[in-house]
C-alpha cells in the first residue's frame, strides 16, 4: 500500500512564501507523474502544477512565474515552492501521484491548508 503525506502548509501574509512537500511511502512501487491540486471553499478542485517522470512541468496560468514544482526521485518526494502568495491562493492543497504497482493508479494526499492573509 502506498501513502502520500503532505507537509508545509500554514498561514502567511500576502507576498510571502511557503514550500509544500509530499512524500510517497510504501514498497514495490514506481511513480510516474506527480502534481499539486487545490480546492478553495465552494470551488472545484483545480490543477496547480504537474511534473512528469521526465521532469517536464505544467502550471495553471494563475500561478505561472510564482510557483515552482520539483521532485526528488530518490526520496519519492514532490515539492511546491510558492512565492508572491496572494489571498486568492488560499485553499486546501492536495498532492497527487500516478503510481505503478503492476497497474497505474491515482493516489491522493490528505491535503494541507494554505491561508494567505491580505
Amino acid at each position: 500500500q502506498v501513502q502520500l503525506v503532505e507537509s508545509g502548509g500554514g498561514l502567511v501574509q500576502a507576498g510571502g512564501s511557503l514550500r509544500l512537500s509530499c512524500a510517497a511511502s510504501g514498497s514495490d512501487f514506481s511513480i510516474k507523474s506527480m502534481g499539486w491540486y487545490r480546492q478553495a471553499p465552494g470551488k472545484q478542485r483545480e490543477l496547480v502544477a504537474f511534473i512528469t517522470s521526465g521532469v517536464s512541468t505544467k502550471y495553471a496560468d494563475s500561478v505561472k512565474g510564482r510557483f515552482t514544482i520539483s521532485r526528488d526521485n530518490a526520496k519519492n518526494t514532490v515539492y511546491l515552492q510558492m512565492n508572491s502568495l496572494k489571498p486568492e491562493d488560499t485553499a486546501v492543497y492536495y498532492c497527487n501521484a500516478q503510481i505503478v504497482i503492476i497497474i497505474t493508479r491515482s493516489y491522493w494526499g490528505q491535503g494541507t491548508q494554505v491561508t494567505v492573509s491580505s
